[in-house]
């Protein structure tokens, strides 16, 4: 039984980077590789270093009918495969080709580009390959508005008010720089009239025909404060690494904006900014790809945890190192955080490398379990108490946790026509409370109490009547569910919880697949009858078979056959994995994290060792 479990264990521990931390690869759609190579086209950046090795990687994820999707096995996503198409086309790729002529056909079929996202007639309305009309408008005179005012920039979630600042530059300026090829093919035709079409109707129609007629006058008093000010709130957020906000989309819309209010190539923002992009780039034989974000102290926190499940002393060097970085990242300063929450020093931990500027409650909540479980003393101590402190005073409205803001709920952004991409809010989420409420039982600190009984009363009123939780960062319920059973589990000895795990179990139970694994396709985003319906994953068989082992439950048939499944699935110590697990932004930005195939699986069959 134990073999299994040391190759794993062998696996992890010769994936340690020296410095003491782990990162697996985080793989997306292709939109990422394609929208760099728009990106640095628009910039005037040679290709040719990337082109052989970005087609093969934009190719190589083609479906048989033409299309890319969002996942693995997901249907055809229209813009997707637009972006992918414009990108072979701009790397030189023959559009006669069959790959390209069966992609175009399904782009006809699904209504061309006038059916597409904001965001793709955005790229190609910076080449001149959509008109600007047809973009809803925004005006950069937002930047004035104070934190209490409808549509101000901290009404957006960190990641989409990163992106918004940037493009209500972008869009302002209306630019049309050259793409080298053109891309009339796109328009289906009889659907020419819709490109200048803005979606939406009532109030917010209106105010986009106003403004408009606003940016088209030749004298627009203030505007270009507006954009002054715009590019100060940009410039003061770029990070160490020349990021914004630690992922693509702020970043390539940062250096567009940038680039065309003056900022040459050559200006210290901006080179640090495109020479950052190659620390997010993999090249290998098979591709070469761009990466939407990485994920260090995630994929660090939860290897201490399995490490030290697998029976590790907490004095092994891997742990130690791990350790040490982990307190080296751990972050002080402040941040777009404080708008809400003005009065707390900081003590979270971000996601990424380098992201000080947005720390959040999912990475600090997993990093302080792993320091409690792995390490003592005076640092650790001190470094835990300010993380707890922190995340106390993050706690929004209802008792519950989002990932990134406090009280980010104002859904009125949805209505604007510019707002056809999910997520724009950062509201409370059942997995992320979870993990909160399962590192304060484990914690000592004298003003948790009353944060754990408004906690359990969020999860026990967003519990589903089939007894299964949403997962906001994992697909989908399997990943709720085990996220809140194991802070239920965690604290049940004090709290009256054992109703709810009973239900979940259950939940869980009856959705274990006939080869014993378990699994759910990003559909179930679409249409939550799907919960607990997909293809078995090492990954999410793992998170019901920890749920199981935490549960009490580890001799149960299905638990054990869930292990077995575990086991014969294991090739050369870890796992394959290439349905995507994990959540981005529901129905629009899926992720396969590379160690979730491997640390989860790990995890339990850890658990199963001591049982």
């Amino acid at each position: 039984m134990n073999e299994a479990l040391d190759r794993a264990v062998e696996w992890l521990l010769n994936h340690q980077d020296v410095a003491g931390w782990w990162s697996g690869e985080l793989e997306t759609n292709v939109t990422m590789t394609a929208e760099h190579v728009l990106l640095m086209r628009f910039l005037g950046i040679d290709l040719s270093p990337i082109r052989e090795g970005a087609i093969r990687h934009i190719l190589g994820e083609q479906r048989d009918d033409g299309s890319w999707g969002l996942y693995y096995l997901g249907p055809a996503d229209l813009s997707t495969t637009i972006e992918a198409y414009v990108a072979l086309k701009v790397l030189g790729v023959d559009p006669t080709n069959q790959p390209m002529q069966r992609a175009l056909r399904l782009m006809h079929e699904h209504g061309g580009v006038a059916a597409a996202r904001v965001f793709t007639k955005i790229w190609l309305a910076l080449f001149g390959h959509y008109p600007w009309s047809g973009i809803p408008s925004m005006p950069p005179e937002l930047v004035y508005l104070p934190a209490w005012v409808p549509f101000n920039l901290y009404d957006f979630a960190c990641w989409a008010r990163g992106t918004v600042a940037p493009l209500l530059i972008v869009i302002s300026r209306r630019p049309t720089r050259s793409l080298e090829c053109d891309l009339s093919e796109l328009v289906t035709p009889g659907t020419e009239r819709l490109l200048s079409r803005i979606p939406g109707s009532g109030p917010f129609w209106w105010m986009d025909k106003l403004l408009k007629r606003y940016d088209n006058l030749p004298w627009q008093p203030g505007r270009s404060h507006a954009r002054r000010r715009l590019v100060e709130w940009i410039v003061t957020r770029q990070e160490a690494d020349g990021s914004w906000g630690g992922i693509q989309p702020p970043w390539v819309y940062s250096l567009i904006a940038l680039n065309l209010e003056g900022m040459s190539l050559d200006h210290p923002i901006m080179r640090r900014g495109i020479e950052g992009q190659a620390g997010f780039t993999l090249s290998d034989q098979r591709s070469w790809r761009f990466q939407a974000c990485m994920s260090p102290v995630w994929d660090t926190a939860w290897a201490v945890r399995t490490l030290r499940l697998a029976g590790m002393d907490e004095s092994h060097r891997a742990l130690s190192r791990a350790v040490d970085w982990l307190l080296r990242e751990q972050i002080s300063g402040g941040g777009d955080w404080q708008v809400r929450c003005s009065d707390t020093p900081c003590g979270g931990w971000a996601f990424e490398f380098e992201n000080d500027t947005y720390p959040d409650i999912d990475d600090t909540a997993v990093v302080v379990l792993s320091l409690v479980e792995t390490a003592s003393g005076t640092e650790v101590g001190a470094a835990v108490e300010r993380a707890v402190g922190w995340i106390l005073a993050m706690r929004s409205r209802g008792g519950a946790w989002a990932s990134f803001d406090k009280d980010n709920t104002r859904e009125l952004v949805y209505r604007l026509p510019f707002a056809d991409f999910g997520a724009l809010l950062d509201p409370p989420s059942e997995d992320v409370t979870a993990h909160v409420l399962e590192m304060l039982a484990h914690v000592n600190c004298p003003e948790k109490d009353r944060a754990i009984v408004d906690g359990l009363a969020y999860l026990r009123s967003t519990q589903r009547s089939d007894g299964s939780w949403y997962g906001r960062w994992g697909v989908n319920y399997i990943y709720g569910t085990w996220c809140v059973i194991s802070a239920l589990v965690a604290l049940k000895s004090r709290y009256p919880v054992q109703d709810m795990i009973d239900r979940a179990t259950g939940w869980l139970l009856a959705h274990q697949n006939a080869d014993a694994g378990w699994g759910e396709s990003c559909h179930s985003y679409e249409d939550s009858s799907f919960a607990g319906i997909g293809r078995s994953t090492p990954s999410q068989t793992a998170w019901a078979v920890i749920s199981l082992q935490v549960a009490g439950m580890g001799q149960h048939p299905a638990c054990q056959s869930g292990l077995s499944y575990l086991r014969e699935s294991q090739q050369d110590g870890t796992w394959k994995e290439r349905e995507y697990t994990a959540t981005g932004f529901p129905r629009d930005f899926y992720i396969n994290y590379h160690l979730y195939r491997h640390l989860f699986p790990t995890m339990a069959l850890a658990g199963a060792r001591s049982d």
